[in-house]
């Protein structure tokens, strides 16, 4: 314990000499969150990546969230600490599929999830987390939207939003989410603790969300619990969420859905990695500037309406 106490330490020093800013998603482990100048989920980190006053941004999340620090901040210089840290969501739509959605459904508004990589956002007219899904939708022309990768993501928006939904892939999803649909566990989990209140992302299948007492992003399911009357939580989302819950919000018990609700992705980094890219700068993440430029007009408008 003395020893991560002490890279840590040496971490928060050497971004201090390099004028950097460490931005950590609510999935890394406790002891990257408890290094990080802001923890937060997808629209709370892309904000934070243009307010953020430092020459370097490092990124402790997966690919496609460096890549949007990078699109937002074209001055600035991005790292990851490690550059197999990617989404296997933001692999399943390509922009060959968006366009051909685009040709079939002419006209129709193309949203897309943030997790997603820059080829595909630059098809996109606009970008959307999990916390804005409905605000930006429900601003949009027309009633029906295109909608990717997630189709999870797109059930939730067609019940929730008030218009027709069209899912591309149809059958895309993120791979810890859809672990929660096929658990033997988790009801009898519920069974066993009738007083807690179920807060599920919207990442997981219809039948999860239909036994929720409340759907939200990770950052959505902070505020909520931290405002309850209750005082237990199933939570049923990647199980740092949880470690972040704990360590904010004392005196509640929160519980994980599933307790082996990993991203292996997300937890590729580690401290070790974090001070070898501080030190040496390495793995720069850059966004060639014609992708960059159309990437960042989707995002911008997502930020523009989310004020």
């Amino acid at each position: 314990m003395d020893s991560v106490k002490a890279l840590q330490k040496e971490i928060r020093k050497l971004a201090q000499e390099r004028n950097a800013v460490i931005l950590s998603h609510n999935y890394q482990i406790s002891e990257i969150q408890e290094i990080a100048d802001y923890v937060g989920d997808s629209f709370g980190l892309s904000r934070q990546a243009q307010k953020v006053d430092a020459d370097i941004i490092l990124f402790c999340g997966v690919w496609f969230m460096a890549e949007i620090a990078a699109i937002l901040n074209p001055q600035k210089r991005v790292l990851i600490p490690e550059p197999k840290a990617r989404c296997p969501m933001a692999a399943q739509l390509s922009a060959k599929q968006i366009r051909e959605a685009k040709a079939k459904y002419p006209g129709v508004p193309v949203v897309l999830y943030v997790n997603t990589t820059a080829e595909a956002k630059a098809e996109a007219d606009v970008t959307c987390t999990s916390s804005n899904l409905c605000q930006i939708i429900n601003q949009l022309e027309g009633d029906t939207v295109i909608l990717g990768p997630d189709a999870n993501l797109a059930y939730y928006a067609q019940k929730t939003c008030g218009k027709q939904v069209i899912p591309i892939p149809k059958h895309g999803f993120c791979h810890v989410h859809v672990t929660f649909s096929f658990s033997p566990e988790l009801p009898q989990l519920l069974w066993e603790n009738p007083d807690a209140l179920f807060l599920v992302h919207p990442e997981c299948g219809p039948k999860i969300q239909e036994l929720a007492d409340y759907i939200g992003s990770t950052s959505q399911m902070i505020k909520y619990a931290r405002d309850s009357p209750a005082d237990t939580f199933i939570i049923a989302t990647e199980v740092d969420l949880v470690t972040r819950m704990r360590r904010e919000i004392p005196g509640k018990t929160f519980i994980p859905a599933l307790s082996h609700a990993r991203c292996k992705a997300m937890k590729k980094i580690t401290l070790e990695k974090v001070k070898a890219s501080l030190l040496e700068g390495q793995h720069v993440v850059t966004v060639s500037e014609p992708i960059a430029k159309r990437a960042r007009s989707a995002l911008q408008r997502m930020l523009d309406l989310t004020q």
